[in-house]
């Protein structure tokens, strides 16, 4: 069974930072692209940010410049550093990964994967 397990959620001052970390564990292959996603009271999730195993990025406009998604293969870790923090980025971040971890038929299956969620407060 995968597991996406995040970390480094909290309460912040505007204007502070804060780092995530979600990193998988179980059984599987290997972990193909991985992506942070917030969410915010009756709304729906937004991607923030993806990077592939290879280490390309993207974002999506309200972070460019703030935000810096980064992985460590090795360590089957993906990371958020967020700086310059304000009071709407306040949310539920979550961690999400398209992950080979079934296997059907002697061959690992590529699966999408959700970790449980960390709160971010941006608040005085």
């Amino acid at each position: 069974q995968v597991q996406l397990v995040e970390s480094g959620g909290g309460l912040v001052q505007p204007g502070g930072s804060l780092r995530l970390s979600c990193a998988a564990s179980g059984t599987f292959s290997s972990i193909n692209i991985m992506r942070w996603y917030l969410q915010t009271p009756g709304k729906q999730r937004e991607l923030v940010a993806d990077i592939t195993r290879g280490g390309s990025t993207s974002y999506a406009d309200s972070v460019k410049g703030r935000f810096t998604i980064s992985r460590d293969n090795a360590k089957n870790t993906v990371y958020l550093q967020m700086n310059s923090l304000q009071p709407e980025d306040t949310a539920v971040y979550y961690c999400n990964a398209d992950i080979y971890g079934t296997v059907v038929d002697g061959t690992y299956r590529l699966n999408n994967y959700w970790g449980q969620g960390t709160q971010v407060t941006v608040s005085l």
